[in-house]
């Protein structure tokens, strides 16, 4: 399927139901573009996240572009120049990151915490998609991402990207859902907007 065909398809839906399974079908489900005929080359991947983070390879998924073969958001095929997006959907990594997290914002509220002006916007912003489920840990401050994040996450999703793994040569990011209904009602809300829009609108990057 290409952005043509993808965005006929869903503009003939004409329910709800429609909708959600054309969205489980092509969103959630299956091997990846990034990974088409190497189901056992992506099985090692998702185990290899799984195993540092101490979660099964069912609770991580692959996104986006990497997914698909192609942004239907950004109006845009899938080549080098590509990420790949992670999902990981663990309640208990959730948490266990929200734990860092709220000693890091009593800190702050101390005034213990520094954080410059220029990065208040950007963990506001992390806040809010907090509120919706998902962590970003590119969204936090450089000072906590550094004290917190740089040995544990960034580096590792490094030590996976740009032929270091098995997903080739591509940059990895990832996140961290709260559990499959938060990445469901995220990712779905963005499809039902791209619906919504006409053919000829402009699409803005709401997703890879």
């Amino acid at each position: 399927m290409d952005i043509g065909e993808f965005n006929l398809s869903l503009q003939a839906i004409s329910s709800d139901e429609g909708i959600l399974d054309f969205f489980r079908k092509h969103f959630l489900h299956g091997t990846p573009h990034v990974f088409n005929s190497r189901d056992e080359e992506y099985y090692e991947f998702r185990k290899k996240i799984g195993d540092k983070f101490s979660i099964p390879f069912y609770e991580i998924f692959i996104t986006g572009s990497g997914k698909l073969g192609f942004s239907p958001f950004k109006k845009k095929m899938f080549d080098f120049d590509s990420d790949i997006d992670v999902a990981l959907v663990s309640p208990k990594l959730f948490e266990s990151i929200m734990l860092d997290i709220a000693n890091y914002q009593m800190q702050f509220r101390d005034n213990r915490a520094v954080v410059r002006e220029r990065e208040l916007k950007t963990y506001h912003e992390f806040l809010e998609y907090v509120a919706l489920g998902w962590i970003r840990p590119d969204k936090l401050p450089i000072s906590f991402q550094m004290s917190t994040f740089k040995d544990d996450w960034f580096n590792f999703f490094r030590s996976i990207s740009n032929g270091k793994s098995e997903v080739g040569n591509y940059q990895v990011n990832a996140g961290v859902f709260k559990s499959y209904d938060h990445l469901e009602r995220y990712t779905l809300s963005g499809v039902k907007k791209l619906k919504r829009r006409k053919p000829m609108e402009p699409h803005d990057d709401a997703s890879n």
